[in-house]
């Protein structure tokens, strides 16, 4: 038998928003160096994410994973809460 690998991406992203129930909205961080002037650039995007639980909350680190379409907008599960807001 030949042992698949999984294809799923996995993101660290921080929780902006948790007024949906069993969705989260999650932000990434990108940091990527310009390819003329070679200053760093952040790049922020957007996911919603399923948190079938509503455990986490808005600040929370996340770590989240790519999954089958779920809803129209979401296409990533929070796999587990890495840091808690203080």
């Amino acid at each position: 038998m030949e042992k698949r690998t999984n294809p799923r991406r996995f993101l660290t992203a921080v929780v902006v928003s948790d007024k949906m129930d069993k969705t989260r909205v999650v932000q990434v961080q990108t940091v990527q160096k310009h390819g003329k002037y070679e200053k760093q650039v952040r790049n922020f995007a957007k996911y919603k994410a399923h948190d079938e639980k509503n455990a986490a909350k808005t600040g929370d680190v996340v770590r989240i994973m790519e999954s089958r379409p779920l809803s129209r907008d979401k296409r990533w599960i929070i796999s587990e809460i890495v840091g808690a807001k203080v």
